[in-house]
């Protein structure tokens, strides 16, 4: 049990809310209590103070204006976004990242707030204001409510106010608020002060951000806002943020000026508890139509995978993928990294290589087919000048000291560090195939030519693997998983880069089926090592099947 902490930043709403989930009185995840440690740690810097006046008047305005009462975790933030350094020449954080279960109001909250920068008492002039999604209907839906919201008080603030279906102008300050979506044709020479990126799960790049980015930060007090539920949609610009959000909590990235606060339950086992759905849903002892529908969506959950997955994700914070998307359970890996209990001298294998840059990483290993069991033996190279070295999250230096794994100090790793493994293999295993993908075999040629893997399409030992084959293979991959018959020994790095792979669906209009293998983060979380067991897969059909008494007989086939 936590003890209760008394922390004193002279603003009532962030030391009582601070208190709150420090102490464990509010139930919440670690990583909200490593926000808010951040925060406080932040405010107590040199220069810092909180504009109590303009929290204070902020609340008024918003809450009279929108009817509705501001929540502990909203007033929270309203007093952050009023931290200010230099004298209150400059914000203390300038771009905020909010992350909670959908429902819980975070849209009514920076309706509030965004429009609320627009009026005199925010106290910056042409502090203009864009929304951005990548759908018309989500980045209306901020605009629509404050729009509505100046309606419903039309009387009053006809006289403070322009507004049309696009845009809503403040007449005194010359503030707008606009929405805005990948198809915008105005985003060029925007001089925007204020960023509202919605639903950022749903960003695959930075590109839509970037062309927004490139005209921010022109006005005093500049702030960017991103909110999001936890998505569907796993790759791209959310876990990139989370990796931004790691540095910053760990104390590597202050500089960047970030206020990260990020709500979900613990575990996969906390979404059963209904005590610690208030973890990934700060608004939800307030909320009666929240409670009743988590009620309701939890009840039903049972009768549909894919709500089950929904509710997991996108109510809970909890990334549920459904078993089409991984490539193997953590019970299938750790049956495949039982023991290799055979003697495999002699025997007959393929060989898969991977690599995306040799820069960074790349894998190497043999397929064996021994009765109805496969068995798989790689070898790694890890460049340490890797841009992506930093956001390894991994024990690598242990790796390499089982033997699984070389990290190589230089710009990149040789090709002859490969061809020489190959080399060594080929003394005591016989290979008759080697498959490496199309688009990197040139760079592999001449050195693999040189111990005696040509691609020839007739009777070359070197096959070029295309998206399709994978396609191809990828129920036989996970035929292997399921029925626990692919085995490569105690090798953690396997069972990490297995984790880190996940399967997409090559057309999402297609019927078909078909899938490919992707990364679930494209930069810290490498794949190589599977990938190199994939492009195996395509030629195991080349290997006949063995018995581990009969490979003894075999001689060993050397160039």
């Amino acid at each position: 049990m936590r003890t209760t902490t008394d922390y004193k930043t002279g603003c009532a709403y962030i030391d009582d809310y601070a208190n709150a989930i420090l102490s464990g009185r509010t139930p919440s995840d670690e990583i909200t209590q490593r926000c808010v440690r951040y925060h406080l740690r932040r405010l107590q810097e040199p220069g810092v103070y909180i504009d109590i006046a303009k929290t204070e008047r902020a609340k008024e305005l918003i809450e009279k204006y929108f009817g509705f009462t501001l929540f502990p975790w909203e007033l929270y933030v309203l007093a952050l976004v009023h931290a200010y350094i230099d004298h209150g020449k400059r914000v203390l954080f300038n771009k905020y990242f909010l992350l909670m279960g959908t429902g819980n109001g975070k849209n009514g909250f920076i309706s509030g707030l965004t429009w609320y920068f627009t009026t005199p008492d925010h106290g910056v002039k042409g502090y203009n204001v864009d929304i951005v999604a990548n759908s018309e209907e989500q980045a209306k839906l901020s605009f629509s409510e404050i729009y509505n919201m100046i309606e419903d008080h039309w009387p009053k603030l006809k006289g403070q106010y322009y507004r049309s279906k696009t845009n809503i102008e403040n007449r005194k300050t010359r503030s707008y608020i606009q929405y805005n979506t990948s198809n915008a044709a105005t985003k060029a020479g925007k001089r925007t002060a204020c960023l509202i990126f919605d639903e950022v799960f749903a960003y695959q790049d930075y590109s839509l951000i970037n062309e927004f980015i490139s005209s921010f930060g022109k006005r005093p007090h500049s702030r960017l806002f991103m909110i999001t539920s936890q998505g569907l949609v796993r790759e791209g610009v959310l876990d990139q943020e989370l990796v931004i959000v790691e540095d910053v909590l760990n104390g590597e990235n202050d500089a960047i000026g970030l206020c990260p606060l990020i709500y979900k339950v613990s575990s996969e086992e906390e979404v059963l508890d209904r005590g610690c759905w208030e973890k990934a849903n700060p608004s939800l002892p307030y909320l009666e139509r929240l409670q009743t529908m988590l009620e309701q969506q939890f009840a039903a959950i049972r009768y549909n995978s894919e709500q089950e997955e929904a509710f997991y994700t996108k109510r809970m914070s909890w990334s549920k993928q459904g078993r089409e998307m991984i490539v193997a359970t953590h019970d299938e890996l750790m049956t495949a990294s039982g023991p290799i209990d055979v003697d495999l001298t002699g025997m007959e294998c393929v060989a898969g290589l991977d690599y995306a840059l040799l820069s960074d990483m790349a894998s190497v290993g043999l397929l064996f087919r021994v009765d109805d069991k496969r068995y798989w033996i790689q070898r790694s190279w890890i460049c340490r000048e890797s841009a992506d070295w930093p956001r390894i999250k991994a024990p690598l230096d242990e790796w390499q000291d089982r033997g699984d794994l070389t990290i190589v100090d230089g710009p990149q790793i040789d090709p002859f560090l490969i061809a020489d493994w190959l080399t060594t293999q080929m003394t005591k295993y016989s290979i008759r195939t080697l498959a490496i993908d199309n688009a990197r075999y040139a760079l592999m040629r001449e050195v693999l030519e040189q111990i005696g893997f040509n691609y020839d399409r007739k009777i070359g030992n070197v096959k070029l693997v295309r998206p399709l084959q994978i396609a191809s293979v990828s129920p036989v991959i996970e035929s292997w998983f399921r029925t626990g018959v692919i085995r490569w020994g105690d090798v953690p790095l396997m069972r990490w880069a297995t984790n880190n792979t996940k399967k997409v669906r090559m057309r999402a209009e297609s019927a078909s089926g078909n899938y490919k293998y992707d990364k679930i983060e494209p930069r810290s979380r490498k794949t190589d090592p599977f990938m190199a067991l994939v492009h195996a897969a395509t030629v195991d059909e080349d290997l006949q099947p063995t018995t581990s008494s009969w490979a003894l007989e075999l001689p060993v086939l050397t160039w």
